[in-house]
Parts: C-alpha cells; sequence; structure tokens
C-alpha cells in the first residue's frame, strides 16, 4: 500500500473536535477549560462539529450526526488536524456509512484512541492515510501531571524526527477527571521484556478487544506487510480476556507478517502482572521468536505517547522508536 503522510501541524492552526464515539457532553466545565487553554498555548485554534454535544442513550449521538462531522471535518480546507472527543463503545457503527474517498482526498492529521482504534485502523486500511494514536481532545484537560503526554504528542505531530519511546517517571490509573487536585502516583518501574530481540515494520493495532471487531470484514489492515503490532487493553479486560484477543489476532491471515509486539499498560482492575503476562505469551509458539515489550504507556493510563497507525517503527529488546509518522 502506498502510505499518506498527512501535513504535520504548526502554530496557527485550526483544529476540529468531533465525537465519534462518545458525546462532548459527559466533559465537564472545567476540564473543557483546561483543555482550550492547553491547544491555545500550542498555538492552535480549536472548532468543534456543529453535533458533538447532542447525547442519546449511549451517551453518543447519530450515526448521521457524527458521519455529517466527520465528513465536514475532512473537506473543510481550514482544518487541518481533527481530534475525537473521547472514546465509548460504537464508532464501528459509522463504518458503511464514511466516504472513503473524501478522507483520501483531503489527509490530515487525525488522532485519538480507545473506541477510536475503529477508525484508526480502517482510514489506513482503506486509504493509506497514515492517522495517530493519542489523546483525546478530553485527555489535554488534565490539570496535572500532562507533561509527557504533550511532549510525545508534539513529537508526533508537530515534527519530522524520529523519536524514540522512553518510560515515563511515574504513571496513574485514577479517574483524574472527578478529583483533579488529588491524583495517585505510582511509580513506573519500566518495560518489561518478554521476548528480546529487534523488528521493524509498519505500525498497526490500538486497543485490542476493538481491533478485533474489525476481523472479517473490509476494514481490517490485513498485515499485509511486515508488521509491529501495538496493542492494550482497558478495564474490561482480564487475563482470560487478553489471552483470548490476542489468540483470534494471531489467527488471522497473514499473522506471520507480525514481526514484534509492543504491549500497552494494564490498568490495575484487570490485576495482569508481569508473570501472568509472560505465561500467557508463552503458550503462544507463533510468538516464540517475536520480540515482546509490555507495560508500556499506552492505553488506558496516564500518561500516554502518540504513535501513527500506518507509519514505522523499529524495536531492539528494551528500545521503541518511531522512525516515521
Amino acid at each position: 500500500m502506498n502510505k499518506i503522510f498527512p501535513e504535520k501541524l504548526k502554530k496557527g492552526d485550526e483544529i476540529r473536535v468531533i465525537a465519534c464515539s462518545s458525546s462532548m457532553n459527559k466533559i465537564t466545565q472545567e476540564v473543557r477549560e483546561i483543555a482550550d487553554k492547553r491547544f491555545e498555548d500550542l498555538g492552535l485554534k480549536l472548532s468543534f462539529g456543529k453535533h458533538v454535544n447532542e447525547i442519546d442513550i449511549f451517551k453518543s449521538s447519530s450515526i448521521e450526526s457524527r458521519i455529517e462531522d466527520l465528513h465536514e471535518a475532512f473537506l473543510d480546507k481550514n482544518v487541518k488536524g481533527i481530534l475525537t472527543v473521547l472514546g465509548g463503545f460504537n464508532a464501528n457503527q459509522l463504518l458503511d456509512y464514511i466516504n472513503f474517498d473524501i478522507i483520501k482526498n483531503n489527509p490530515k492529521v487525525f488522532c485519538g484512541f480507545s473506541d477510536v482504534t475503529i477508525l484508526n485502523n480502517a482510514i489506513f486500511a482503506k486509504t493509506g492515510i497514515v492517522n495517530y494514536y493519542g489523546p483525546f481532545y478530553s485527555t489535554f484537560g488534565q490539570k496535572l501531571y500532562f507533561d509527557y503526554t504533550l511532549d510525545y504528542f508534539e513529537r508526533c505531530l508537530f515534527k519530522e524526527d524520529p523519536y524514540s519511546i522512553k518510560p515515563s517517571l511515574s504513571w496513574s490509573d485514577d479517574a483524574w477527571y472527578i478529583d483533579q487536585n488529588n491524583r495517585v502516583l505510582i511509580p513506573n518501574d519500566g518495560y518489561w521484556i518478554i521476548n528480546k530481540g529487534k523488528a521493524s515494520g509498519t505500525i498497526l493495532g490500538g486497543n485490542l478487544c476493538t481491533l478485533n471487531l474489525l476481523q472479517g470484514t473490509q476494514y481490517f489492515p490485513n498485515f499485509k506487510e511486515d508488521t509491529i503490532l501495538f496493542i492494550e487493553d482497558d478495564e474490561e479486560s482480564k487475563i482470560q480476556n487478553f489471552d483470548r484477543d490476542l489468540q483470534s489476532l494471531i489467527h488471522q491471515p497473514n499473522f506471520s507478517n507480525v514481526k514484534g509486539i509492543v504491549i500497552g499498560r494494564f490498568q490495575n482492575v484487570s490485576k495482569i502482572s508481569k508473570d501472568m503476562l509472560i505465561e500467557v505469551i508463552k503458550t503462544k509458539r507463533e510468538l516464540n521468536n517475536l520480540p515482546i515489550i509490555a507495560n508500556v504507556d499506552f492505553g488506558h493510563t496516564s500518561p500516554i505517547f502518540t504513535f501513527p497507525i500506518g507509519g514505522d517503527a523499529e524495536i531492539d529488546s528494551g528500545c521503541i522508536k518511531i522512525i516515521r509518522h
């Protein structure tokens, strides 16, 4: 596939915020104000899809509303980047309604994670446009301990140079949006090297259970070339869920093109330890010779780094480097 890399962001650019899953209505005024100030400090101008505040029984909005905002964001020549509001459960409702020609003919930065995994991978599979697994608009509303997340957002979306991913010094798994001033930080014990080795390839992945919703559809990226798989799971995942979801990926055609795996940090409620993860990995012969690094700063804990779906990475034991983004 011919990859299309969108233009990098720069000061003065307009960023459109849209709701592909959950509504902006879920976000408190405090979080919005902090986020808006952060974008102002970056020199970016915010605009919002006209349907972002609509809300239904799924705390989302209609398919038609979300599609209209998505298409308008890509069609608007003044908009240079698109950020999603929040995650949720229903981005896959949109797939058959998206005009992928609109997206392909108007490549621009698109960023989100969690449920947005659906769109991250479908956009790359259908158009070849590299897009970004990184913070939501709402993520920018974190009052404290946001430096790591912001640093890697800027490295990925504002700059061209390759960058290495270093472990954060500490992390949190608290509901920061409920009480911004009382955060619990946990010292980071660094990466877990499950299997040593060196590999390079195209980055695919995201939230594991969400990515698997694309299996068997035209929207799954299909591991058509050498791949570095970046996967993470959220609070709903226990070790048995992670095991079977990973096994399902291994059963996909062309999984032999996966040359390495990077696993994001598990949330505390998952109760997945390093030893448990190693035990799961070692039961899968297809993974025996793949370099695998875990406990990495992306997923549903804080902080997170931004990386390109469809971009290029290399891993070498305890080192992770984003080459093209």
